[in-house]
């Protein structure tokens, strides 16, 4: 059988691609894929225990069986289109800068109290070096799913009427919006506490990755593996496991 095989930041840089296919033996696992990589590329070894590999867009243990057809895609720690149950609300990732004042103008609401937005953008330097710029990739596909998946818990979580969360990829110069995060509700505390979930959440689960540049070189910026409950919260009837 073949499957599409996907790396993305530093990962990328290892492996020399970014994707291509793989043919592997009837009842293969991630794993298994995973080790004829590290076999070929050690250095890549080394990442093993901070990697989330995913199958079909939707993060998988390693010990996931692989089928045929299958994208199979290894990705590093995050740094971090519209659509969802709720037509008021806001997924995109973007690469023209990101227009604040046009968005809050779009999801004020007269029935709204309270609007808490996070505005996060790029400062000019990083563990004592001076940043020129930065450079943000993603598995867009993936991480639009996840994005509409936080939008879904926020929703379920917390009581507010819109929300927005617009992530920026490709170059970005120094004090420009990296991500924007805005949610609106009839009163203060649900607003304040969704735009906290939806940050530290984001920065957990959605596959996006951020490279620093400087004057003598550059460094993809450490970040955090997904959640346990962002792994296992699919189906696992689509992703067997040996327990």
């Amino acid at each position: 059988m073949r499957v599409r095989v996907l790396f993305f930041g530093q990962l990328k840089e290892i492996v020399g691609v970014a994707a291509e296919d793989a043919g592997l033996s009837e009842g293969a696992r991630v794993e298994d894929l995973f080790e004829r990589y590290a076999r070929r590329f050690p250095k890549l070894a080394e990442f093993r225990s901070s990697i989330a590999p995913s199958v079909n867009q939707e993060y998988a243990e390693w010990r996931a069986s692989v089928a045929d057809g299958d994208e199979v895609a290894f990705l590093p720690p995050v740094s971090g289109g519209q659509g969802t149950g709720n037509n008021d609300d806001i997924f995109e990732l973007v690469r023209e800068p990101i227009q604040p004042g046009e968005l809050l103008e779009k999801l004020k609401a007269p029935e709204d109290g309270a609007m808490v937005v996070f505005d996060g953008f790029v400062r000019n330097n990083f563990k004592g070096k001076r940043t020129l710029y930065l450079e943000y990739e993603a598995y867009e596909a993936m991480a639009l799913a996840k994005m509409r998946e936080i939008g879904e818990q926020i929703r379920e979580k917390f009581p507010i009427r819109r929300l927005a969360i617009i992530h920026r990829l490709g170059r970005l110069e120094i004090g420009e919006t990296s991500v924007w995060i805005a949610v609106s509700s009839a009163h203060r505390n649900a607003a304040f506490e969704a735009c906290r979930y939806a940050i530290d959440t984001l920065k957990h689960d959605v596959p996006i990755w951020k490279k620093e540049f400087f004057a003598g070189g550059a460094v993809w910026a450490e970040g955090e593996t997904p959640s346990q409950e962002a792994i296992s919260r699919p189906d696992e009837s689509k992703f067997p496991t040996n327990k």
